[in-house]
């Protein structure tokens, strides 16, 4: 079976649940995890999970959850995936840990996209999930709410060192998110009265003290005005010490920064400049878009009116070395790089993507860049030109000199490696594919 890995769709934002439970750790798990996976059956509806994932994947049962869960059990802690091989994509994890440690169920879910949950009707059906869950296993606190603005709001140390963060946990209410689980211990330090009289679409009382409280009928139009309006009275109601201007006004920054921006590139770099935002957490995607559509890199200068005429002896074997040392750069990036063996502006692209992403300059011994990976990417990018664009190489004694004629224009694909290759930021500067494109535009 062959499962949807986020990794490989579109980056977009999704709805994050998480919580942690109680359970009675002594119980046989089938029984014991019994009302939780019946809820999800009934719940989960069109996001439901279809493959489990143990030490092998099996379609989706009860069943398979329970072998999956034995045949992961390890000392202190049973761990499974469970996935789904169509859209909606899902990331879930069910966890159960076991003592010396504080027996605790823990339940991790992304659901690909958040858009999905513009439905109320969905909406509703997930809030009934969490209910049966929050009443079932006694929780501290559990969230539901957009990845993206999870990030943004600080969570989970806000403001706090790691040991503070694991120490206290979530001991006052530091954000609030669509929708909110607060155990009693967390209830009664606000106030039960003060809590159930949130202004929000649903808050809820649940019989074992916990308080279930939902912001919006929909989690998809968090971002929305209205919403952050709603957002910023609940927290000040919960934290009279906060400013309701201050919080409304953090909020609606934080929804600008995740209204999304339209992609306008320099045209050379587009399909570079269009993979970069991938590499960035979801919540600064629609930044790192604006950043790059004013982004404009220097015009290329490594090329010459008229050719330097060669001054080799042998101008076949030095076309040998050049072929040799292309070569020898697809033999050690075929793997990472698999276009690479295509030799096609794409490629070069695809180099260009890899190197940035691997920050490649300043990562690798600067020596070893210079003599080895500065030669070998000069030679495969100029017999993409000759391969490519009809280019006729000039080899010269000094490797920097060499020339590939196109057009009316020679050009020095050395050189511009040795620039390409300086530092993380002149990969960008000083990229292959724009090289290719300026090439291209005088061949004739």
């Amino acid at each position: 079976m062959t499962v949807l890995e986020f990794q490989d769709l579109p980056r977009e934002d999704r709805l994050l649940f998480t919580f942690d439970g109680g359970f009675d750790q002594q119980a046989q798990a089938e029984r014991e995890l019994e009302p939780l996976v019946a809820a999800l059956e009934a719940y989960a509806c069109d996001w439901m999970p279809e493959v489990v994932d143990g030490k092998c994947q099996r379609q989706y049962s009860r069943a398979a959850v329970w072998s999956a869960l034995a045949e992961r059990r390890e000392t202190r802690v049973s761990a499974i995936g469970l996935y789904r091989t169509a859209w909606p994509a899902l990331d879930m994890t069910l966890r159960l840990r076991y003592p010396p440690l504080p027996s605790k169920l823990h339940v991790w879910i992304n659901i690909q996209p958040i858009s999905l949950f513009a439905d109320a009707e969905r909406c509703r059906k997930f809030v009934d999930m969490v209910r049966v869950w929050a009443t079932r296993y006694p929780t501290d606190h559990a969230t539901a709410h957009s990845m993206a603005d999870d990030e943004l709001s600080g969570s989970p140390n806000f403001g706090r060192d790691d040991e503070t963060e694991q120490r206290d946990g979530f001991d006052k209410i530091y954000e609030l998110y669509w929708l909110n689980v607060f155990g009693p211990k967390l209830v009664e330090t606000v106030g039960r009265e003060r809590m159930l009289s949130t202004p929000a679409h649903h808050v809820e009382e649940l019989p074992n003290g916990s308080v279930l409280l939902v912001l919006w009928p929909t989690a998809a139009d968090f971002a929305s005005d209205e919403a952050r309006v709603v957002q910023a009275r609940a927290h000040v109601h919960l934290r009279p010490d906060l400013d309701f201007d201050t919080v409304l006004r953090t909020l609606k920054e934080r929804s600008a920064t995740l209204a999304p921006v339209e992609p306008r590139y320099h045209a050379d770099l587009a399909p570079l400049l269009s993979r970069l935002p991938d590499t960035v957490a979801i919540s600064e995607r629609q930044r790192k878009i604006a950043e790059l559509n004013t982004f404009r890199p220097p015009e290329p200068e490594e090329w010459l009116p008229a050719a330097l005429p060669p001054d080799v002896e042998d101008p076949e074997r030095v076309l040998g070395d050049y072929g040799d040392l292309a070569e020898s750069l697809v033999a050690a990036l075929h793997t990472q790089v698999p276009g690479i063996f295509d030799a096609t502006p794409e490629s070069l692209t695809d180099l260009d993507f890899f190197f940035w992403k691997d920050n490649f300059p300043e990562r690798y011994q600067r020596d070893l860049i210079d003599e080895h990976t500065v030669p070998a990417l000069g030679a495969y990018l100029g017999g993409i030109l000759v391969r490519r664009l009809g280019g006729t190489w000039v080899p010269r004694q000094k490797r920097e000199e060499s020339q590939v004629r196109v057009g009316t224009r020679v050009w020095l694909p050395f050189l511009r490696a040795r620039r390409y290759m300086q530092s993380h930021k002149t990969l960008l500067d000083y990229s292959l594919t724009q090289f290719f494109r300026e090439a291209e535009r005088h061949r004739d």
